[in-house]
């Protein structure tokens, strides 16, 4: 059991490994009390008075305490992350990353900007940590990439994959989650999603196209070339051999 366990982990792509390691590791030590959740949170101000710059990461990385809610994120973020990376980002490592970083800046953004306009600021400010949200908007991609397969939830109905969002959504409200957690990651994702495939076949302009900078940060994948069978391949003539 160990052993598969270890398998399994090692054949995950690298950002999908990395980001479930650093997921699962801080919510352990939250839970173990070894990390203080007050460090991590989402707070403006602290990030712009006092320079506290981790906190724009580590909020990504926190799913609250340790219950079914955070095994069923780990589930999904572990099962959509490495779909997409494997999948559609296969080969693109890079691309992969920046879609995770432009989701996260998104999602910044509107919670910040969302925190600031009357009637809706109190909703907004209660959001202080998006991991969730970040895992939502990957499940939104997914969908909207792989529109046509079939799924079924709980075993109780079937659906394709272009409603998985919106089946999730309906189930948080169930259970009495805050949908406006999955709706981020749904405007997130869907912004992504507009930005890379569909207004480029509009306009035939990118501009969502990864900085080179990125692109150096990451090796590209290596392209093996299998040799044919019992293909033997003549010695060079003995000129060229000396």
């Amino acid at each position: 059991m160990a052993q598969a366990v270890e398998e399994w982990y090692k054949q995950m792509p690298i950002i999908t490994r990395s980001y479930l390691t650093a997921a699962i590791v801080t919510t352990i030590g939250c839970s173990l009390e070894i990390i203080s959740p007050y460090n991590l949170y989402l707070n403006p101000r602290l990030v712009v008075k006092h320079y506290q710059f981790w906190r724009l990461v580590t909020n990504f990385l926190y799913f609250r305490k340790m219950d079914l809610d955070f095994l069923f994120h780990m589930f999904f973020l572990a099962r959509y992350c490495k779909l997409l990376e494997e999948n559609s980002f296969r080969g693109r490592t890079a691309d992969f990353f920046y879609m995770l970083l432009f989701g996260a800046t998104v999602l910044t953004g509107i919670v910040l900007i969302g925190g600031m306009i009357p009637y809706v600021s109190e909703s907004f400010a209660k959001i202080i940590f998006l991991s969730n949200s970040l895992t939502f908007m990957m499940v939104y991609v997914w969908s909207k990439q792989n529109p046509f397969i079939h799924m079924s939830f709980l075993g109780l109905f079937t659906f394709t994959a272009a409603y998985l969002p919106w089946v999730l959504l309906g189930f948080s409200v169930l259970v009495g989650a805050s949908a406006w957690v999955d709706l981020l990651g749904m405007i997130a994702g869907h912004a992504y999603y507009f930005l890379e495939d569909v207004y480029p076949k509009m306009t035939g302009r990118r501009p969502l196209r990864t900085p080179s900078f990125i692109r150096s940060l990451f090796a590209d994948d290596p392209v093996v070339v299998a040799r044919p069978a019992n293909v033997r391949f003549a010695a060079p003539p003995v000129d060229e051999a000396r």
